[in-house]
């Protein structure tokens, strides 16, 4: 019997990640209508992550904490045993800021609370998904949430951090951060640099935020007596992974590898006869770390194609990566917009075609619907 194994992230502003593994399976059994298709819903550390790991059978905590303008929102956290899922994109990511945007006053308090309750719930492991943040206020909020310092909207009120009182309340905890990037905290390729302008910064805004992050790094070294403000992630979710290394003792890992091995996903390839994965976009960004190229990489022997929405590498890049074949909803629709407005049909179309060409020689004996 054919076994297909389908773990795509989400289709950003379109599918979720649970949505695309539904439509390829509706693709694929017109295919094989007696196939197994396992769907196991990943993401790259950003937002989705919580989908995913309440898809692989973590238990849902419901929290209400701040969001990034510091409104409360309700958000929460992901818990199996003792370790506790957090993504920060669902408290204080962007996606909670669906107008103005608010560059020099957004906060990573939010995700602070989480990662507070759940310790406080008894969890021992954290795994912090830190992509699509609001802010670039260094992880300052973050640490406040922590220390039960009231959130301050700049950074220098980081001089009434407690770094006692934080240790105490992590003792014995261990805080794994899913990080795609390698900027520092600041400077040309810094937070502030290269991801302010895209959470609403002017250029004038941005020296200012840099300005900021230089002044937190220098109380923290002072605190901490280690200045981490150059290490490679540092400048992750506007320096929130600044925050986690200098303070939290966080280990930074790339988010796919860390969310496969939360969702299992290896054991979910024993005895499969293909892997679907996809994302919105396949690009240039897709041969450094995302999705894609991590689900390739872990799947080893078992052939992998993908589906998405534009395709924009070529069949040698594909290869580099370990995907065999792209099915891009724009081959079926040149329109983007009628792509990203009604993505359903186009893709069990694609399934349907990938199956075809793809699982016809599994040895099933079922024909082509």
């Amino acid at each position: 019997m054919v076994r297909v194994v389908v773990a795509s992230d989400k289709f950003k502003g379109s599918l979720t990640s649970a949505q695309v593994a539904a439509a390829v399976e509706a693709g694929v059994r017109r295919v094989h209508p007696g196939a197994t298709v396992v769907a196991v819903p990943v993401a790259d550390g950003g937002d989705g992550t919580l989908a995913a790991a309440v898809a692989a059978g973590y238990t849902l905590v419901p929290v209400v904490a701040s969001g990034p303008t510091g409104l409360p929102v309700r958000s929460g956290y992901a818990r199996r045993g003792d370790t506790a899922v957090v993504e920060l994109a669902d408290v204080c990511g962007l996606v909670r800021l669906p107008g103005v945007l608010a560059p020099m006053t957004t906060s990573s308090f939010g995700v602070g609370e989480l990662i507070g309750a759940a310790v406080d719930a008894g969890c021992t492991r954290v795994i912090l998904g830190i992509g699509g943040s609001a802010s670039t206020d260094g992880g300052l909020g973050l640490i406040q949430a922590l220390t039960r310092v009231l959130p301050a909207r700049a950074l220098p009120g980081a001089q009434a951090l407690d770094v006692a009182v934080l240790r105490g309340r992590l003792d014995g905890v261990q805080v794994v951060v899913a990080c795609d990037v390698d900027n520092p905290l600041t400077g040309p390729r810094g937070a502030a640099a290269v991801y302010g302008p895209q959470k609403g910064a002017s250029p004038q805004q941005v020296a200012e935020l840099d300005v900021r992050l230089a002044e937190w790094a220098d109380r923290v070294a002072a605190m901490t007596g280690r200045d981490l403000r150059d290490v490679p992630g540092a400048g992750a979710a506007g320096g929130v992974g600044f925050a986690a290394l200098a303070l939290l003792g966080a280990e930074l890992r790339p988010g796919i590898e860390l969310v496969l091995e939360m969702v299992r996903f290896r054991e979910q390839l024993v005895g499969a006869d293909l892997v679907i994965t996809g994302e919105g976009a396949l690009d240039e960004q897709t041969l450094h770390g995302k999705a894609v190229a991590g689900i390739a990489a872990a799947a080893a022997a078992v052939p992998v194609v993908a589906v998405c929405g534009v395709n924009e590498l070529t069949p040698a890049q594909l290869t580099a990566v370990g995907v065999r074949a792209a099915y891009a909803l724009t081959d079926l629709e040149p329109d983007v917009s009628r792509c990203i407005a009604e993505p359903i049909p186009l893709l069990e179309k694609l399934a349907q075609q990938l199956a075809s060409e793809h699982l016809t020689m599994a040895g099933t004996g079922e024909g082509s619907a």
